[in-house]
């Protein structure tokens, strides 16, 4: 590459950049030692020539910063691993309890996990091998992720990408995910969304699972208020009208699903409820005091 030299007394040096991520992980250290192991990816240049290792080590107490540049990289491996099959792809937006169709604010954090054998490819060097995002099918504007991609801890296989997106429009979206292993199989897949103002709280869909259950169930909730602290109250009535259950938490909530809120099947007092169908009230408020509400049936089967 060469500096721009827009200034009348600066030269136009050349210089080299090495820019081309072949594997980006973490390794655990243990009494001052770690290993890692990664598979190089078929869209390394071939020529042979020197590469780069760079280590950065953290811990409570101190850190540590290391490079090696001893080694040659290049040329292909005629008796290579035989891989078919491309990666797995898991879409999110904000957390991974994210389900397709669900609600998000403006500006959502396109979240995605991946698995394969033989790793992914972020190299970035193989025309059309680019880990890229698409939003609503926009092929000509697509989102490039190589730098975005981390592998997960000790382990070259399984890794994922944490995406800022900014200023989306109102409405329903789709995101579709390509990814490519170091073979250079590929992969896609995609998740629908609907983008809704934060303003006013809402409650988008409210259930508990499982129903009918027995001695356990689990209270879930979808809302547009993410990133803020949720005060939460579940109130259990018969169908006559009489409330046998009052349930709270306060949650802080990262994505749009309030979950973790479970129910035994006891009344205030402890005694198990006998069989038949009850009306649950769901309310929350957030940090400003505005509340949402909704009302769903449950069933109880012992």
């Amino acid at each position: 590459m060469q500096t721009l030299g827009q200034d009348p007394s600066s030269p136009v040096i050349d210089f080299e950049l090495q820019r081309n991520v072949l594997y980006k992980g973490k390794a655990t250290v243990n009494n001052g030692y770690f290993q890692f192991t990664f598979l190089v990816p078929k869209d390394i240049a071939l020529n042979y020539g020197r590469g780069k290792l760079s280590y950065y080590a953290f811990s409570n107490a101190i850190d540590a910063i290391g490079l090696d540049t001893t080694f040659l990289i290049g040329g292909i491996n005629p008796n290579g691993i035989l891989d078919s099959v491309g990666p797995q792809i898991s879409i999110f937006l904000n957390d991974d309890s994210f389900v397709d169709g669900g609600v998000t604010d403006k500006s959502p954090v396109l979240f995605v996990k991946f698995y394969d054998e033989s790793g992914i490819n972020t190299v970035g060097n193989g025309i059309g091998h680019d880990l890229v995002a698409e939003l609503d099918n926009l092929t000509s504007s697509p989102i490039v992720l190589n730098d975005y991609y981390a592998a997960d801890l000790n382990t070259y296989q399984s890794g994922q990408v944490k995406f800022q997106m900014e200023s989306l429009e109102q409405g329903v979206h789709t995101i579709r995910v390509k990814a490519w292993d170091v073979n250079n199989n590929s992969s896609e897949a995609k998740i629908n969304f609907e983008v809704k103002s934060e303003e006013t709280p809402t409650i988008n869909r409210l259930f508990n699972y499982p129903n009918p259950f027995s001695t356990h169930t689990e209270f879930m909730m979808e809302h547009n208020q993410s990133c803020d602290v949720l005060d939460v109250l579940v109130q259990i009535y018969t169908i006559s009208g009489k409330l046998v259950k009052t349930l709270s938490a306060q949650t802080q909530t990262q994505g749009f699903t309030v979950r973790g809120l479970s129910w035994d099947g006891r009344d205030e007092y402890g005694d198990k409820l006998a069989n038949g169908v009850y009306v649950y009230r769901f309310l929350y408020s957030n940090a400003d005091g505005k509340k949402a509400e909704a009302i769903e049936k449950l069933v109880i089967l012992n």
